[in-house]
Formats: structure tokens, C-alpha cells, sequence
């Protein structure tokens, strides 16, 4: 969990993720929000970062909820899947990309939006393909392979139109372990391609793709455990959004959300001016948990993990999956021998048997996975 990467997740390249964000001056029905709904959410976040990161959208977070347009995409019955597929991608148009760490994280983190002019709809937790410019190295004269980003916004965007898709974005450098220096021919194609790209420049789609992380929403009052590595947490931002942003009439959540995010330390936290305004606005819906493994020790002087903050919590937490409760996975793949060790290990002392616990929730559909 050490240097996790950040928001949109790249699941099969190299580039883990960055996350870019920019929307200057978002105007919804013709609406400046960005000047009508400016506030100041940081009273109750971190605060080392020394140029403090502020996405335009977080401004636009309020306890007045968003409108949301068109609620057509409310209509479907079953998730948009492989509306565009590799030989034929469909062409999306950058909007933004943002740093969104501070100077003292590891690595460049960005949120990137993307338009896609309303033509690639997708439900909250699901994925783009991604098509980086150039030749396949390994294939000469096709195309690169297709990398796959978690979406880290609803199927509204950043805009609330239903028109953008925004992903957390790492990007994946390389560094000789002899020398100590950067070697430019082994960075991830894809997360530098978009971590580089202008507002203008185009970019090759493919999907939406994916089921597993879909947010279930029969149940208004349901609980959800949402844990997140670095841009792992790009899903759960897209399911906060929906919970508490904007104003869907056919979901209004009233159950319980608790994000467990870990990273390095506060300059790599990630949307967390937007995480902590829910908390205050939200503080009997929304718990949000961080754990910054360079900076905060757990119980046994050791680095702060994902799964030592579980631990502290894990009486409620096994309390909650009991009851019905949600969990969700998402970040590096690193990140789950640790935290299925932590479980197990709980689960003893409870005198419980993890693996039949385990199958026990996959077969309730309350287990969900997503790493890369």
C-alpha cells in the first residue's frame, strides 16, 4: 500500500493511474455553479499540502443537492457493456486533466475528464478501455492494447450532463534500481499518454466494460464498505457522487457509506476536500477512514495499512456484513493477500470460519473485487 496509485483505475497496463481534473467554470442550464455554489471545504481535511489541490467539482458540492440531466439515464434496466469495441473506439474529446496530489506525494496523481458527448453512457463503478496513440512494440503496425480505467465519476460526469467521464490516473514511471534514475522507455504508455494530454487532444474509447462493481441500489438504506488503495478509490468517488451530490429522484440514499482509504501520506490523499464536505454535511451517512502508511503507525508501531484500519474497526465491521452489508474492493492487486489475511485473522478470534464466511458472502453477493 506503500505507493499506491490514484484515482481512475488502470487495471491491465503498467500506468496505474492519475487522475486529472478540470472543469473550469462548469455551467449546467446555462448556471455558473462554479461561482453560485464556491465554498470552502476544508475546514475539516488535511492540511500539509502546501498549493492545496481544489477540483472544480468539489466546489460544486453542496448541502443542496445537484440537479442532474437527462434522467433518461435513469431508464435502463441493465448496464450499458461494450458499446464500443477495439477495432471500432469511439473518439472522446479531453476536457481537463489535474494534478491532484500535493508536492510531497510519491509519484503524479491526475483527473482526467473526458467527453464523450453523451454517445458511451456507463453505470457507477464500471470501466473505459483506453487506446493509447502509436504502434504496438510488439505487434508492428497494430495499434497499443487496450488499457482499462475505473470511471471515477457518475454517469452524469463532473458536469452533471450525462456528456463527460472522469478517471484518477497514476502515472507509472520506472526508475533503474542501479542507477536511481528514470528510464523513459519503461513508462506505462497509457497513464503518461493521459497524464500529458491538452484540453482538445482526442482520445480512443472502448466499453463501458464490467459488472462485478456495480453499486446495488434496491435497498436505499443499505450499508456499503468501500477500500481503497491510491486510485482505487476512483468507483467509490462515483458512488459518493451519486449518494450525496446529486439529486437523483429515483435514488435518494439513506443508509450508511464508510470509505477506508489508504495512501502514503496526506499529500496523496485524493478527493478529500470532496470525502471530508460529506462528512460534515452527511455525518450520520458517511464515515471516512484514512490510512497514510508513511505518516500514522498501527497498534504495533508498524506502517498504517488499509487492512490495520479495518482491524481497528473490525467488531463493526463483521457486525455490518452480518446484517447485509456491502464490500468493496479496489486498488493494486498487492493490496489483497494483506487485507484477506486481516479478515482471517479476525474471524478466528471471533471463532469464525473465514473461508466459509468468505463463500458465504460471495454467494449473498456482498463481495466485490476489483484490483489490478
Amino acid at each position: 500500500l506503500a505507493q499506491v496509485p490514484v484515482a481512475v483505475s488502470v487495471k491491465n497496463d503498467v500506468s496505474l493511474r492519475s487522475s486529472v481534473f478540470k472543469s473550469n467554470n462548469v455551467s449546467f442550464h446555462e448556471t455558473s455553479r462554479a461561482s453560485r455554489l464556491s465554498m470552502d471545504f476544508r475546514a475539516t481535511s488535511f492540511k500539509s499540502r502546501s498549493q492545496p489541490v481544489v477540483c472544480m467539482s468539489v466546489q460544486q458540492a453542496s448541502k443542496s443537492k445537484v440537479a442532474v440531466s437527462p434522467l433518461s439515464l435513469e431508464d435502463a434496466k441493465d448496464p450499458p457493456l461494450h458499446l464500443f469495441k477495439n477495432k471500432e473506439p469511439y473518439e472522446g474529446t479531453i476536457v481537463s486533466v489535474e494534478r491532484l496530489v500535493g508536492p510531497q506525494a510519491p509519484g503524479e496523481t491526475c483527473h482526467i475528464v473526458i467527453d464523450h458527448g453523451g454517445k458511451v453512457p456507463y453505470w457507477e463503478g464500471q470501466s473505459y478501455g483506453i487506446i493509447p496513440p502509436g504502434e504496438n512494440p510488439k505487434k508492428p503496425g497494430n495499434p497499443h492494447n487496450v488499457r482499462l480505467y475505473s470511471i471515477a465519476s457518475t454517469r452524469y460526469g463532473d458536469s452533471f450532463d450525462g456528456k463527460t467521464a472522469s478517471f484518477c490516473v497514476r502515472r507509472a514511471v520506472y526508475y533503474d534500481p542501479e542507477t536511481g534514475k528514470e528510464d523513459p522507455s519503461k513508462k506505462g504508455v497509457c497513464s503518461n499518454f493521459l497524464c500529458d494530454s491538452k484540453p482538445g487532444d482526442k482520445v480512443q474509447i472502448t466499453g463501458p466494460s464490467g459488472k462485478i462493481m456495480l453499486l446495488p441500489e434496491d435497498d436505499p438504506k443499505a450499508t456499503h464498505i468501500m477500500i481503497a488503495t491510491g486510485t482505487g478509490v476512483a468507483p467509490f468517488r462515483g458512488y459518493l457522487r451519486r449518494m450525496f451530490m446529486e439529486d437523483v429522484p429515483t435514488f435518494k440514499f439513506n443508509g450508511l457509506a464508510w470509505l477506508f482509504l489508504g495512501v502514503a501520506n496526506k499529500d496523496s490523499l485524493l478527493y478529500d476536500d470532496e470525502f471530508s464536505k460529506y462528512l460534515q454535511d452527511y455525518p450520520d451517512n458517511f464515515r471516512f477512514d484514512r490510512a497514510l502508511s508513511r505518516e500514522q503507525k498501527n497498534r504495533n508501531g508498524g506502517k498504517m495499512y488499509v487492512q490495520d484500519k479495518i482491524e481497528e474497526y473490525s467488531d463493526e465491521v463483521f457486525k455490518l456484513l452480518d446484517n447485509g452489508a456491502h464490500i468493496y474492493f479496489c486498488g493494486l492487486k498487492g493490496m489483497m493477500p494483506g487485507i484477506q489475511d486481516t479478515l482471517k485473522k479476525v474471524a478466528e478470534q471471533r471463532g469464525e470460519n473465514w473461508e466459509e464466511k468468505l463463500s458465504q458472502l460471495k454467494k449473498n453477493k456482498q463481495w466485490h473485487v476489483e484490483v489490478y
